[in-house]
């Protein structure tokens, strides 16, 4: 178990971590990045792996936004939210989309 500061690697020589939350130190509600670099026996680091981690909200409905990382010049591509939840017996209904940049 271990208790993540934003910034500050934890290192560790098994390839799993429990991230520990309490009250006293909770992840907020949104969205998390966590990153993994391992190290080999000769010391070479692989380039960084990261994962988004979501935190619901136990009120409002959370959004979750599914997109591919790239596509090509002139392709069209989709934009998923099936994954967007609220706490039941809530539902969501609707969906508004905004292009930010």
């Amino acid at each position: 178990m271990a208790i993540f500061n934003i910034g500050a690697s934890v290192e560790t020589t098994t390839p799993t971590i429990e991230v520990t939350v309490n009250s006293d130190s909770p992840l907020p509600i949104g969205r998390h990045k966590f990153q993994l670099v391992v190290v080999d026996d000769s010391g070479n680091s692989s380039l960084p792996d990261s994962v988004d981690i979501i935190v619901r909200d136990t009120i409002n409905p959370t959004a979750i936004l599914i997109a591919p990382t790239q596509v090509e010049a002139g392709q069209s591509f989709t934009l998923d939210g099936n994954k967007s939840s609220d706490v039941a017996p809530g539902k969501v209904v609707k969906y508004i989309w905004t292009q930010i940049d």
